[in-house]
């Protein structure tokens, strides 16, 4: 089958082309950019450039159907929010030019991408949230500083939003707050960049998750990991993980949501836990995750199957994987680094890594850990991964450069 990978710079897209060209699939790597790291993989097919859907929504869709509907039955996985969601919106688009995608109808994708929504709909399951309030203006703060009690976490209510232009945008990482006047300041920054803001009390405990594949509804496949480090150590983006055996009660309330929303396709559903209570729901993403790599080193190859569901219309149930596995994101352990010497983010309410204790840990390499871009085989993607950031690293001193008095 062939096979279209989008934004090709990401880990995931990485493992996506290696784990499907591995399988007999023509495998093509897509990006906005005019390279990517996966594109560097020998066992890329082919690449093509597409235009930033931040930019050019309607232009992306355009040139992704283009591409699919040279050869009937391309099948279209977008690894990102950002190329999701309008894939979703126009797959019309997609569908008319031959092209397919595996994805539940647009109205659970736009609900899954809702955090306010899934929040909600765990909550009508008896799943353990955070209590939340979504404002939109500055006169409903007060409401949120009489409801909850400080510290607070505020983020978007979507990770990314469609404009009245049709073109999507990044909203925003999130933030803290530990009174009153720091959540008023943080609001009107953050209300620039989306239309409505997520409070929540802060949760304590550690990041945990539960990968699947679904089939209108049902499982398919799934997984599971342990963070050791993450990119940033508020607790987003592993840098290292281990696989394990998933929790009882993340995978409980994990398939409880997938299956209330008929979810087709992959999802990784994401909580904050303490050892011993009930995990406590944070949000559903609805694409394929950026440690993707260790699930197929472990041997729950996600790429693989969900290739096979969309060709066969379905695939045997797999729920049986290596434990103990371990893989790393090089570049995203250094950034974890940076962060870390870079001291805990304003109002972030939780003790901080060391920084002594964290560049020992970060230098100390472990045997038989397996990296998310390096292969010896194929070591051109983790040199794309330090290229790319080398670039950002230009681009962002010329901006500052052009912007100085």
């Amino acid at each position: 089958m062939r096979i279209l990978v989008l934004d090709g710079n990401q880990n995931q897209a990485v493992a996506s082309v290696r784990s499907l060209a591995q399988f007999g699939h023509e495998v093509l790597s897509g990006e906005s950019l005019s390279w990517s790291k996966a594109g560097l993989s020998r066992l890329c097919g082919g690449t093509f450039r597409y235009p930033d859907p931040s930019i050019d929504a309607l232009g992306f869709i355009a040139r992704v159907s283009e591409i699919a509907g040279q050869k009937s039955g391309t099948l279209v996985l977008p690894m990102t929010e950002k190329t999701t969601l309008p894939l979703s919106i126009h797959r019309d688009m997609l569908l008319a030019a031959g092209g397919r995608l595996v994805l539940p109808s647009h109205t659970q994708v736009a609900r899954a991408f809702n955090k306010d929504e899934m929040v909600r709909l765990a909550s009508s399951l008896g799943i353990a949230i955070p209590k939340t309030i979504a404002i939109s203006n500055q006169g409903q703060i007060g409401e949120a500083r009489e409801t909850l009690t400080f510290p607070v976490v505020l983020k978007p209510r979507s990770s990314v939003e469609t404009g009245s232009d049709g073109n999507v945008r990044i909203s925003g990482r999130p933030r803290y707050a530990r009174n009153g006047e720091e959540l008023q300041a943080v609001f009107q920054e953050m209300i620039h960049n989306c239309s409505h803001v997520l409070i929540q009390e802060f949760v304590d405990g550690e990041g945990t998750g539960y990968f699947a594949l679904m089939r209108e509804g049902e499982l398919r496949a799934e997984f599971a990991h342990r963070r050791i480090r993450d990119v940033h150590p508020t607790g987003s983006g592993s840098a290292l993980r281990v696989s394990i055996e998933p929790d009882p009660g993340v995978r409980e309330a994990s398939l409880a949501i997938l299956q209330a929303l008929h979810w087709h396709g992959v999802a990784m559903v994401e909580f904050r836990q303490i050892p011993g209570k009930p995990p406590v729901f944070m949000e559903v993403n609805g694409r394929f995750w950026n440690s993707l790599p260790l699930a197929c080193y472990a041997g729950m190859d996600f790429p693989a199957l969900l290739a096979c569901l969309a060709e066969e219309g379905d695939v045997e149930p797999q729920l049986q994987f290596r434990k103990g596995v371990s893989c790393r994101w090089l570049l995203g352990d250094f950034r974890h680094l940076i962060e870390v010497w870079r001291g805990a983010p304003a109002g972030y309410p939780r003790p901080y890594p060391g920084r002594f204790r964290t560049l020992l840990a970060v230098m100390t390499p472990v045997t038989g850990t397996f990296h998310d871009n390096f292969q010896w085989q194929d070591p051109l993607p983790e040199l794309g991964d330090w290229m790319q950031l080398l670039e950002q690293a230009i681009r962002k001193a010329r901006s500052y450069i052009l912007v100085a008095p």
